[in-house]
């Protein structure tokens, strides 16, 4: 509580009207169907975002001028915007500013961004709109190429987060792949680190967002805490990993649904993991513990995603069932055929042929739900409590009788 009233009202002086600064890029340009937005720290915990034309290009760690009409961001209807960009220590914005570039930036983390460039242009010359589009925003986090009636349809259908990086994302991610490793007949050992080593890799792809690095900690924590058999104790492990983001960002906790999101999907698989799979025993291992995994997530994050976005996708169950089994499929075949398209556009083309017809089939179950009807919903902020305390309770039931049956 400290850290956040210290943080959040710390009586930032603001930057506005006619100026001139220079700062540096410390994020990788966010690029847009028709504009680019880049995050440029002017000085120690203070940002400004600035709309910009797609050229030029500019890229992080170049040290550049702006000059402009620096303005405080807008409050929408529904929508507070000033807020969403202070918790990343955005304070003030500028549209189209005059740009003058001093430095360009360099270093391993430069190249790594130019790697992942490499890797977006290898999807989107071997593989078609939109498949590409759904792959590029799975492996590197890039959603500019979806279009914006593409992503209507995954929130109606109820799978918009197989498209986001976020901590159900990589709670699911790492579950499914122990299962195929340990189905191959690794070790657990084995099976352990292989599934660290493409959770790690699946979040340096991304360009070490903030939201994936949030999403990898968290995730990592909690399969460390299945690695020692720590399961019924993991909920200190996750809210050790959110004490530790939170420590250097306490804004996240009021102000970033990603990250409430994330935590609650990893407490739902915690407590609520263990009851789905033993009522669903009659089925085989891999389909059981994928969809135990996507109830458990589902269950704890329904009513704040009510809540946030006020409708619920009648279809959303069925949806996840028929395609979060083929997400650890997709990426790894979408990542290996990017990377053969580097070497060879032939070899890129022929090995694209997997995630075509994988994203193929993912794109047609999307159209087909997402014409099913959503219910419109709003609950209160007084409802959304009484909804924790009652999943809070049901969940200390569940694991005292399952504690009991074992």
């Amino acid at each position: 509580l400290w850290r956040y009233q210290s943080v959040r009202f710390n009586n930032q002086e603001l930057y506005l009207g006619e100026q001139s600064f220079t700062g540096i890029i410390v994020k990788e340009p966010d690029v847009r169907a028709d504009n680019v937005k880049l995050t440029v720290e002017i000085k120690k915990d203070y940002r400004i975002l600035a709309t910009t034309s797609k050229y030029p290009e500019y890229g992080y760690g170049d040290k550049i001028t702006i000059s402009g009409k620096i303005q405080e961001p807008q409050i929408f209807d529904e929508f507070n915007y000033r807020e969403y960009l202070i918790k990343d220590g955005i304070y003030s914005v500028v549209y189209y500013p005059k740009i003058e570039l001093l430095s360009q930036g360099s270093g391993p983390y430069r190249k790594l961004l130019e790697f992942k460039d490499n890797l977006r242009n290898s999807i989107y010359t071997n593989l078609s709109l939109p498949a590409s589009s759904v792959l590029g925003a799975m492996i590197l986090g890039d959603k500019s190429r979806m279009s914006e009636s593409l992503k209507q349809d995954f929130s109606r259908a109820g799978v918009r987060h197989i498209t986001a990086v976020s901590g159900l994302h990589v709670a699911i991610l790492t579950n499914i792949l122990m299962v195929i490793f340990l189905g191959l007949g690794f070790w657990r050992k084995q099976a352990f680190w292989f599934t660290i080593f493409f959770v790690f890799l699946f979040v340096v792809l991304t360009g070490l967002q903030s939201s994936a690095l949030r999403a990898g900690l968290m995730g990592g924590f909690l399969l460390i805490a299945q690695y020692l058999g720590k399961m019924n104790s993991s909920h200190r492990a996750v809210v050790f990993a959110a004490v530790i983001l939170l420590g250097f960002n306490p804004l996240l906790l009021k102000l970033d649904v990603g990250f409430q999101l994330s935590f609650l999907a990893m407490i739902g698989i915690i407590y609520f993991l263990s009851f789905f799979q033993s009522r669903l025993s009659f089925m085989p291992k891999f389909v059981k513990d994928i969809i135990a995994m996507t109830l458990s997530a589902q269950v704890f994050t329904l009513p704040l995603l009510i809540y946030n976005f006020g409708y619920i996708s009648i279809a959303s169950l069925v949806a996840n069932i028929l395609i979060v089994p083929l997400l650890p499929f997709v990426m790894i075949s979408g990542f290996i055929f990017a990377l053969l398209g580097l070497i060879s556009s032939f070899l890129g083309w022929i090995f694209s042929f997997v995630s075509w017809f994988l994203l193929s089939y993912i794109l047609k179950v999307v159209e087909i739900f997402s014409s099913f009807p959503i219910i419109q919903i709003k609950i209160s902020w007084a409802w959304l409590i009484f909804c924790y305390l009652v999943l809070s309770f049901i969940a200390w039931r569940v694991n005292k009788k399952e504690m009991v049956f074992r």
